[in-house]
C-alpha cells in the first residue's frame, strides 16, 4: 500500500486489488459487505497511522476513488470550532482546494465532489466475471454457441486451472443480455472470484481477446 501524506489534516493512500486479496478480503465484499469494507478500512488506517503518522480524531471525511487495478483514499481530519462542532465541506471548489492543497506547494490539490462513508460504489450493473475450467478444449461448444454474440473474452492458465475472463459493453448489452448470456456461460463452466487483476499479475496469458474466437479457430 502506498501512503502520501498530504498535509496535517489529510492523507491519502493507494490500495491495489491484490494487495485487498491478499489481506482476505474479495472484491465484493469490500463494495457490498459493509462490515468487510469497515474492517479492511481500519485495518488500512492502522498501518497509515504507524507510516505517516496520522492520528485518527475526531470525525473525518473518507473519499474512494475505484480505479482500474486498485483504491485511491482520501482521509481528512474534520476541522472543530471552538465549541466542538464540525466545521461542513466547503461548497465553493476553491476552497475545497486549498483544503487539500500540500502545505509544501503552491500547486492546487485535487478536486472532490463529496465524500461518502467508507466504501460506496457508484450503481452501476457488473459488467466483468471470471469463469474456470480444467482443459482449453472444454470451451469449444461454448464458443460455437456464443460466437455471434458481441463480448470480450480472455483466457488465463493460473495455479493448474485455465480462467475464462468476460467483459460485456453497456451500450451493446442491457440487463436482460448480460442475464441470458450468464445462463449459458453457468452451462458450461463454473464461475470463479479470481479476479483479473490476479490473472494479469500472476496468471499465464493464453489469448488476452477473442479468447472464444482462438479456441474455436485452433481447437474446434
Amino acid at each position: 500500500m502506498d501512503i502520501e501524506r498530504i498535509n496535517d489534516n489529510t492523507v491519502k493512500f493507494y490500495i491495489s486489488y491484490l494487495d485487498v486479496e491478499e489481506r482476505g478480503f474479495s472484491r465484493d465484499e469490500i463494495w457490498f459487505n459493509r462490515d468487510k469494507s469497515e474492517e479492511l478500512f481500519w485495518e488500512m488506517m492502522d498501518e497509515v497511522n504507524e507510516e505517516a503518522d496520522f492520528v485518527m480524531e475526531g470525525p473525518l471525511w473518507i473519499q474512494v476513488q475505484a480505479m482500474d487495478k486498485g483504491l485511491e483514499v482520501t482521509v481528512t481530519r474534520a476541522q472543530l470550532t471552538k465549541d466542538g462542532q464540525k466545521l461542513d465541506m466547503p461548497d465553493d471548489i476553491e476552497e475545497r482546494r486549498k483544503m487539500f492543497a500540500n502545505e509544501d506547494s503552491d500547486a492546487a490539490g485535487t478536486e472532490f465532489d463529496e465524500f461518502e462513508p467508507v466504501f460506496n460504489e457508484p450503481d452501476t450493473k457488473k459488467l466483468e466475471y471470471t469463469f474456470m475450467l480444467s482443459e482449453v478444449e472444454e470451451l469449444v461448444p461454448l464458443s460455437r454457441r456464443l460466437q455471434y454474440v458481441p463480448i470480450e473474452t480472455a483466457l488465463y492458465h493460473f495455479e493448474g486451472k485455465y480462467y475464462l475472463h468476460i467483459s460485456f459493453d453497456d451500450i451493446l448489452h442491457s440487463d436482460e443480455d448480460i442475464k441470458d448470456h450468464l445462463s449459458v456461460l453457468s452451462e458450461y463452466l463454473p464461475p470463479s472470484s479470481v479476479t483479473i487483476h490476479r490473472l494479469e499479475e500472476y496468471g499465464k496469458e493464453i489469448f488476452k481477446k477473442d479468447a472464444l474466437s482462438n479456441v474455436l479457430h485452433y481447437f474446434g
